[in-house]
């Protein structure tokens, strides 16, 4: 029997929700698993000949029992679930994705898989925000966060000192720039505002703002796909890895 909790910020531990999820971070992640909750309504033969091989290897204990999913994945198709040892990673010099103020798990998680996508590897968090170790957002990453390093900093200052050399570039309504007629350049640093209000607008006075331009029709883009279009743009110039 694996001791399971309903989630909260201040736990050591947080969790994996989902065979896909769990696969990733036995793959890619594997030295923060500390355990495997297999349903005894689990399917895959494969998928479990899988897990159980990984974790004999890494001597990972692996379950089978029921309880845990009634208490962390009530209202979701999930037979897989993975116990994850927070560890406060670090980023690293290079190109990065910046989120002042994110608050939704959702997004976060779906930001972070864009991320992976698009080969940017370290998002720099500036608070308040959501928690990224919240089960939600690991999940909409679809364990894109076991490949990605995250960083929560006390202030954009903190961040920008760390990283002098890297080059701005602010999304906001009013930037000064279309997006479309500049080349982001290495090593660049992509900020996004908050879900509701965007960034402050002290940003439009750093760097090099930009816009995305869209048809008036709407008033403004969700911050996934404005995160996502920018990571786009950004890799033509620095290539994906």
């Amino acid at each position: 029997m694996i001791k399971v909790n309903a989630y909260k910020h201040g736990d050591l531990v947080t969790y994996a929700l989902g065979a896909t999820v769990v696969m990733e971070y036995l793959n890619h992640a594997v030295s923060e698993v500390e355990a495997v909750i297999v349903h005894p309504g689990f399917r895959s033969e494969e998928t479990r000949a899988k897990i159980d091989a990984i974790c004999a290897a890494r001597s990972i204990p692996v379950s089978v029992e029921e309880k845990p999913f009634n208490i962390l994945s009530k209202k979701e198709n999930c037979f897989v679930i993975a116990v994850i040892r927070k560890t406060q990673t670090k980023i690293e010099p290079g190109n990065h994705m910046v989120l002042v103020n994110p608050s939704n798990a959702g997004n976060l998680g779906t930001i972070t898989r864009s991320c992976l996508g698009f080969g940017v590897r370290d998002i720099a968090i500036v608070p308040p925000a959501v928690d990224h170790y919240d089960p939600k957002v690991i999940r909409a990453s679809m364990g894109a966060a076991a490949s990605v390093r995250t960083e929560v900093f006390g202030s954009f200052e903190e961040y920008s000192e760390r990283f002098p050399d890297n080059r701005l570039y602010p999304f906001m309504l009013d930037g000064s720039v279309r997006l479309q007629e500049i080349k982001i350049e290495a090593p660049f640093s992509l900020i996004m505002g908050n879900e509701a209000t965007g960034l402050p607008a002290e940003f439009s006075r750093i760097g090099t703002p930009v816009r995305i331009e869209h048809s008036s029709a709407i008033d403004s883009l969700n911050i996934t796909i404005a995160a996502s279009i920018g990571l786009y743009e950004a890799a033509k110039g620095s290539g994906i890895n």
